[in-house]
């Protein structure tokens, strides 16, 4: 279902769904909405919220630094996607990640008051708030076994099957990925060079998997591939 800008933010997160016109409208006269440019810093680890984000437009990246000073993007999220929701349940906690805007993004605050009267009032919505934050543990997890490997092509067919589900738009018998993030991000995110990453993409390509589309877009031609790992296909 396409979203438009002018919707209000509980309208565009999914587990706010099964709330009735009016329940909707009470959130959206208690959230509060902030603005941040391109590169701008949203909340910084170590800093403490009580506060749950949420994108109304625009696109997100979560990360840490490592012991060695780099940064570690360990989410990339977009439109009705949440996060700060340890703030909401434990007192005294603290960012365990720093959230920058990868592109101008609009973001709405509730606050744990507001969110917890949601909850008590609203008990399908605790169900599908912990299956999203379940399904987000599950990724970190995924995404610390691909850094595990020492396969480069797993690293980079994973975020591609990643970068489908989440920016991917159907094309036809083929799926165009518009990057969310640029190739030095990206080479933060799989833990590789960037020339090890083009040397890679170029790889894919020449096997047909995948057609370069500029700096900023992918054109997955055989999914299926990806989804293949230790394939022949895939063993550079």
């Amino acid at each position: 279902m396409q979203q438009h800008a002018s919707e209000p933010c509980p309208k565009r997160v999914p587990i706010f769904h099964s709330l009735s016109e009016l329940e909707i409208q009470k959130i959206t006269a208690v959230v509060h909405h902030k603005l941040f440019k391109k590169g701008e810093r949203i909340i910084e680890e170590g800093e403490k919220s009580t506060s749950l984000f949420i994108i109304h437009s625009g696109k997100i990246k979560l990360s840490k630094l490592t012991v060695h000073g780099k940064e570690q993007i360990v989410h990339l999220l977009t439109v009705g996607d949440f996060f700060g929701e340890q703030n909401l349940f434990h007192e005294n906690t603290v960012m365990n990640l720093s959230g920058y805007a990868v592109e101008d993004t609009k973001i709405c605050l509730l606050k744990k008051q507001e969110f917890d009267q949601i909850m008590a009032n609203n008990p399908d919505i605790s169900f599908k708030f912990l299956k999203t934050i379940t399904k987000r543990l599950a990724h970190t997890e995924d995404l610390a076994r691909t850094l595990a490997t020492k396969d480069p092509e797993v690293r980079i067919a994973n975020m591609l099957l990643e970068f489908c589900e989440i920016f991917g738009t159907e094309r036809q018998n083929a799926i165009l990925i518009n990057l969310p993030i640029t190739r030095e991000e990206i080479s933060s995110y799989v833990g590789l060079t960037r020339e090890t990453i083009s040397r890679k993409l170029a790889k894919f390509a020449d096997k047909g998997i995948l057609t370069l589309i500029g700096n900023k877009q992918i054109l997955i031609n055989d999914k299926g591939k990806l989804q293949t790992t230790g394939d022949p296909l895939l063993d550079f």
